[in-house]
């Protein structure tokens, strides 16, 4: 069974928990970092706890929330080894795979979307990553963690 790790802070745990129900239905196994509420919770511990989760192997991807998607997307890409995207759209969604083989995904639980959450995170699962010039690239981003 695929498993995808999800962490969020205090804004984005309903769109976290409605992420991981979309997932559940898709056949994925859901590992849970939390949170489950909305007492206040600072989104980098999130972030963290989410990405070595990740790192201990066996994900497919990962998906982190917080009010906007964008402090706990800058924490995950601060984990050596996470290339976490924060898309706006669909197409976005698709091309952080194709293009930057992004192996999380950021979301805003405050954000009003122009399309559905759960179709960019079909478009992020369905992509595969294109490699060829796409690869000299990616191997650029993760140099710049040296």
């Amino acid at each position: 069974m695929k498993k995808v790790v999800l962490g969020a802070d205090h804004g984005g745990f309903e769109l976290k928990n409605r992420i991981a129900d979309y997932l559940k239905q898709k056949g994925y196994s859901i590992t849970n970092v939390g949170v489950d509420s909305s007492d206040s919770v600072d989104y980098p511990d999130m972030a963290e706890k989410a990405c070595l989760e990740f790192k201990k192997g066996g994900y497919e991807f990962g998906v982190v929330c917080c009010g906007t998607g964008i402090g706990i997307s800058i924490s995950a890409n601060k984990v050596k080894g996470i290339r976490c995207a924060l898309p706006q759209n669909i197409y976005a969604a698709k091309m952080s795979k194709e293009h930057n083989n992004a192996n999380f995904i950021a979301f805003g639980g405050r954000i009003d979307y122009p399309e559905k959450v759960e179709d960019m995170v079909d478009a992020f699962v369905t992509a595969a990553f294109a490699e060829g010039r796409h690869d000299r690239r990616v191997r650029k981003i993760m140099a710049l963690e040296q």
